[in-house]
């Protein structure tokens, strides 16, 4: 979730002869300065790499060197500021997570791949592949490959990947090509240090500026007839400078082995894990030396024939270690040794599975595999297939001892402002029964986990009225459409709003209206109450939406869950044709929690009176339906075991996560549940008022029949 690196940003000024140590994102972006670049963006909804959030910490050091940063509202924006270095000398960098970034951004980087740069381009992506990704499972080979983009994929390890940022910038300078570096998740949080260097000063900044355009060349750009040209020169220039600068420069790493008649080619990022699985099969040590030959691929495209050539020289079989499918890798290596007459079995594909990400359990087995078929010469095959027989047999015996654990998906935070109206739409659809739901990017598309299980399709942030365009034609009621503030102006306000209304579409569109891109950590958007710099943008959804034709529009508070049922039947109601908005208002909670515990801790400090608002659920009321936590869904609201002994079914309670933001309420007065709950307020510091009322109420509870501690 939100991360801060207020703190670590310090790092980036360190200078020649210091040693860095820290996080290696935070090492990419002191790469990044001390490469001189003139300009950074991206997209910040990257829960991957974390670059930007870095990048916006240190907006005062990289602005002392002229460097200029753009927050970019998406993926094709942050692609298209690369087009500066089309025709200047400027060095550029901008990031997003990828694939989905990517496919935001592919239309500009195809038309910057084209002509090719000037001035060297980055861009760093969040490989969100494998068991922890966040997207669909798709890589970024498949667009270098088709763009002529070079791919650096490095070796999670500080020193090599701050040297292939700062080498990527003069690759991609010397070949005239865009450079993509991918990070995978373990990759941007590994730990280490480096020797760093001075930051650099770009030729060309905000501190100096170029003067003027220049000189009008139609070759510059991507339009025909032109793009036949640059084609030819994608293949016939800057492909063979690429390779020879990769090969100069030695950006791909060999790892000598004792066991030369076979080897192991790897994806750079999955080199730890690679050589991991070697030392538990006495195969390589814990500092990476390895007796097994292993050929590192830093750069993962272009390929390097002749260094391909020369490591499979002598060798009977190597291993490809290449996650997801198609084997890109694989193939080409298939296709360079076939073309040079070398018959060197290629593996890959089959020893390790086809999809999916390469574990360290995925990695022993298939290495194991692959030692035991081939049987290098001078190697103890028996004691391999003995390691690896103990580890795997004493993994499955420990997995049969443990009883199987729940599963345990992502879900609202507590007291999020989008929970109640999922609420509301399950009481709504109770009355007026199913209807289709497009979900979106967010953290909104948790409703499509118990106990809301909402949502037909997600096609793409910002993308849900869009992708509802279809549906309302061919349904006999209105789909709904729910989309986050984030993704409204990603995309959505144009994909969806404006393509609904120039077709005169029918439905409701939900925007949840939360200040923030929340699901990314807490990031400032267009409509957000403050910006970057301070002051807000000064952008409103509501009057957005006004001007470009909306007419059935509502704004309703989320936690009022009646008022939300209430606008949700007028809307699915209306005999008025068009689309209809709800924007539900509520501030994302994990942001008012952060901010409310700081002023309230500067209050008591002051000791002046703070109020906290609690509930409960009262055990002799509670019937023990539960229908409350069914409609809520509130990681606060859980049950207990009954405290009457007559009773068995257990009862409804809130434990302490609880930030009152007073949903189950609200839910059981909305669907005429039991009115078993009920509102604290805690008062530190009271005042002579509160402790006259506090008083008095005890006198009466006490006078009418209540605990007989009340008028104690």
């Amino acid at each position: 979730m939100e991360r801060s690196f207020k703190r670590e940003v310090q790092s980036l000024k360190l200078g020649a002869g210091q040693t860095f140590r820290g996080e290696s994102i935070v090492a990419v972006a002191k790469a990044l300065l001390q490469s001189g670049v003139s300009y950074v963006g991206g997209y910040q909804g990257a829960p991957v790499s974390h670059l930007l959030d870095v990048l916006v910490d240190a907006e005062d050091i990289i602005g002392d060197l002229g460097v200029h940063l753009e927050t970019c509202t998406n993926e094709a924006s942050a692609a298209a500021m690369l087009g500066a270095s089309i025709n200047y000398p400027l060095r550029g960098a901008v990031t997003w997570k990828s694939i989905v970034g990517t496919n935001v951004a592919a239309d500009a980087l195809s038309n910057l791949a084209s002509p090719g740069v000037t001035g060297g381009t980055m861009i760093i992506l969040g490989e969100d592949y494998g068991e922890g990704a966040a997207v669909i499972q798709e890589r970024s080979y498949a667009y270098a490959m088709k763009s002529s983009m070079w791919l650096l994929d490095p070796r999670p390890d500080l020193p090599n990947i701050v040297r292939m940022v700062e080498k990527g910038f003069e690759l991609s300078e010397t070949s005239h090509a865009p450079v993509m570096l991918e990070l995978r998740i373990r990759a941007c949080h590994v730990t280490g240090e480096f020797e760093a260097k001075d930051n650099k000063r770009a030729d060309f900044s905000g501190l100096n500026r170029i003067a003027g355009p220049p000189h009008f060349d139609y070759a510059k750009l991507s339009h025909p007839p032109v793009t036949f040209v640059h084609e030819r020169r994608k293949v016939e220039e800057r492909l063979p400078a690429a390779r020879a600068f990769i090969r100069e420069h030695r950006l791909n790493e060999v790892l000598d082995g004792e066991f030369g008649d076979v080897g192991i080619i790897v994806a750079g990022g999955l080199t730890n894990s690679v050589l991991r699985a070697l030392s538990r099969l006495d195969l390589a040590d814990i500092f990476g030396v390895s007796r097994i030959p292993v050929y590192v691929l830093n750069v993962v495209y272009p390929m390097v024939p002749e260094e391909l050539r020369e490591f499979c020289a002598g060798k009977r079989a190597v291993l490809v270690v290449e996650e997801g499918n198609p084997d890109y890798i694989e193939q080409a290596i298939n296709v360079e040794l076939r073309r040079a007459d070398m018959q060197t079995r290629v593996l890959g594909k089959g020893l390790l599975p086809q999809a999916g990400e390469y574990t360290s359990e995925v990695l022993l087995r298939g290495i194991a595999g692959f030692i035991t078929d081939m049987a290098p010469a001078g190697l103890d095959l028996q004691a391999v297939r003995k390691r690896a027989d103990v580890i795997l047999t004493q993994r499955a015996a420990t997995a049969s001892v443990l009883d199987e654990l729940p599963p345990r998906p992502p879900t609202f935070c507590t007291g999020c402002p989008e929970r109640p109206v999922f609420s509301a739409i399950k009481l709504m659809q109770r009355e007026l029964g199913p209807t289709h739901i497009s979900a979106d990017i967010g953290c909104h598309s948790f409703a499509t986990f118990a106990p809301f299980s909402l949502g037909n399709s997600i096609l793409g942030y910002g993308m849900s009225l869009a992708s509802a365009a279809a549906v309302g034609p061919n349904l006999d009621r209105r789909p709904i459409a729910v989309m986050g503030d984030g993704g409204f102006w990603h995309n959505g306000l144009i994909t969806g709003v404006a393509s609904n209304l120039f077709n005169k579409g029918d439905g409701v569109l939900i925007v949840m209206q939360n200040g923030y891109t929340s699901a990314t950590g807490l990031q400032y958007m267009p409509s957000s109450k403050a910006s970057r710099s301070g002051p807000a943008p000064g952008m409103n959804i509501e009057a957005t939406l006004r001007s470009f034709g909306v007419k059935w529009m509502r704004k309703v508070r989320t936690y009022g869950v009646a008022k939300m049922v209430a606008a949700l039947k007028d809307a699915m109601r209306s005999a008025e044709h068009g689309l209809k908005v709800i924007i539900a208002d509520g501030e994302c909670q994990l942001a008012r929690q952060r901010r409310v515990r700081a002023e309230d801790a500067e209050k008591l400090k002051r000791g002046e009176r703070v109020v906290r608002v609690s509930f409960g659920v009262d055990d002799e009321i509670c019937t023990g339906d539960h229908s409350c936590i069914r409609l809520s869904g509130c990681p606060s609201l859980t049950v207990k075991p009954n405290p009457d002994p007559l009773r068995s079914d257990p009862v409804a309670t809130v434990i302490e996560s609880c930030v009152g933001c007073g949903l189950c309420g609200e839910v059981a007065h909305a669907a005429v549940l039991c009115p078993s709950f009920y509102r604290a307020e805690i008062v530190h510091n009271p005042s002579w008022w509160d402790r006259g009322l506090h008083r008095l109420r005890r006198t009466v509870i006490g006078w009418l029949g209540g605990n007989a501690r009340a008028t104690a």
